[in-house]
């Protein structure tokens, strides 16, 4: 059995990984991730595994935006040091909730657990992994602008962004339009072979994009060929979905942020 550990402390992620050995030999660790970016990456890039042992509060925010932008077709354990957060679990694929310091009597409560539900679990999974999200994606846009809406093609959008705590959009004229919407609604509208969300702030259109920089600590600098308030930036565990994505190789069935 194939699992893997999302937590973002790393004493803690051996501690756990080293229990979850003496309780169960046969579970095999695939992977221990930190943050959320390389959650996402992970899920997006690799098949699902058997279950997932998962922190709520990991170093770039909520556990549950993992959920957000991506599918995890498997079952999860939620460990935390906070109980507040229980009924949010459950929402997810969440089938136990673990409260720190864990102890080896509750690990086991819950792999039985798991153990006990595993065949309802498989059936979700495959019906998770066979359907397709409904294609949003739109090639015109009406923008409201002063008293009037403004017809807008896709293709005619460079950038969108955040621009304080206002959604921007930036045409290849550079024309600016400011928008009452989020980023997510907005990635979820435009074709995914045309625009990828580079991070929390941007997402760049394929064809605004001049060259790429290296950037410092493994990250990538994306200079466009329209102005933008800061440099856009794609994390060190986004780098290889974003060289795929250039290549061709996007999964358009998960947003591809962030």
């Amino acid at each position: 059995m194939k699992t893997i550990i999302i937590e973002d402390e790393k004493v803690a992620a051996e501690a756990l990984q080293t229990l979850i050995g003496e309780i169960d030999t046969t579970i095999q660790v695939a992977a221990v991730l930190q943050t959320i970016d390389e959650s996402v990456e992970w899920f997006d890039t690799m098949p699902p595994p058997d279950l997932a042992f998962m922190d709520i509060h990991l170093a770039d925010g909520s556990a549950f935006k993992i959920f957000e932008q991506t599918t995890v077709a498997c079952p999860v354990i939620f460990i935390t040091a906070y109980d507040e957060f229980a009924l949010k679990a459950f929402e997810v694929n969440s089938i136990d909730y673990i409260l720190k310091p864990v102890c080896a009597k509750e690990l086991q409560r819950a792999i039985n657990k798991f153990r006990n539900f595993k065949g309802t679990f498989d059936i979700d999974s495959k019906l998770l992994s066979g359907i397709k999200k409904p294609a949003t994606c739109k090639s015109c846009f009406l923008i409201p602008f002063k008293d009037k809406l403004i017809p807008l093609s896709a293709s005619d959008i460079a950038t969108v962004f955040i621009d304080g705590k206002t959604l921007k959009i930036m045409t290849f004229d550079e024309k600016a339009y400011f928008i009452d919407s989020t980023l997510d609604e907005w990635m979820l509208q435009l074709d995914p072979s045309q625009f990828y969300r580079a991070n929390r702030q941007y997402i760049i259109s394929r064809q605004a994009i001049k060259d790429i920089s290296i950037w410092f600590g493994g990250k990538l600098s994306v200079n466009l060929c329209v102005s933008t308030p800061e440099k856009v930036i794609v994390s060190k565990a986004r780098v290889g979905h974003f060289k795929n994505w250039m290549s061709g190789l996007y999964n358009s069935s998960v947003s591809n942020f962030q």
